[in-house]
């Protein structure tokens, strides 16, 4: 197994990327971090958890602001003082990224973690999607609801991914070139593709 990794996941919603994330993590013996960022801003800026929860992974909403910091708000951040929260949650999760990948093995998901690591040459980018009536079906049988508010769910939380990830990095969302793996999740299941992304980490050099 590599010595030194941080494996980054990308995911469509509905696609179990966050339990073949947290599986990938087991298989591997790492820590996995998604919500738990969200606790670790919550503790080093003394900011309300419940208020961040609410605005992780989402773009801030200000068009002003967007057409001042132009496409690429990651890199036109620095030095802002009175920016949206949506801005700051997103620096300090990029802090935390870097802070993880230089002290640990770990798994990521989601926060553009591959964007903010793009420069370690020790990440593995990996991108989980799969068909979109198979989430539909995921996403109602996880709330217990009907398939088309899973479909008003599904269209809903994309946005809101695609939105975030095209605004901070200035890149777009899902684009094949963005990662080193994109794997259809229903072609071997949970435990199926968690496996063979631990074996991938497990034999790159």
């Amino acid at each position: 197994m590599a010595e030194k990794f941080v494996l980054t996941i990308g995911r469509e919603y509905g696609s179990n990327g966050r339990l073949i994330g947290k599986k990938t993590a087991e298989l591997l013996g790492v820590n996995f971090y998604d919500s738990e960022l969200i606790t670790m801003a919550a503790k080093q800026s003394g900011m309300s958890h419940n208020l961040l929860k609410d605005i992780d992974e989402k773009a801030a909403n200000s068009l002003m602001y967007s057409l001042a910091v132009g496409s690429n708000a990651f890199s036109a951040l620095t030095g802002v003082y009175n920016m949206p929260l949506n801005d700051k949650l997103f620096l300090l999760q990029a802090d935390i990224v870097k802070e993880i990948a230089a002290r640990e093995n770990a798994v990521i998901v989601g926060r553009c973690s591959d964007y903010v690591l793009r420069e370690d040459t020790h990440t593995l980018n990996v991108f989980i999607y799969a068909p979109y009536e198979l989430r539909k079906q995921t996403v109602a049988e996880r709330f217990d609801i009907s398939t088309d508010k899973a479909a008003e769910m599904i269209v809903k939380k994309e946005k809101q991914r695609k939105n975030y990830y095209n605004y901070y990095t200035g890149a777009k969302w899902g684009v094949r070139t963005n990662y080193h793996l994109c794997i259809d999740s229903s072609v071997l299941g949970i435990d199926g593709t968690a496996s063979l992304i631990a074996d991938l980490i497990k034999n790159k050099a």
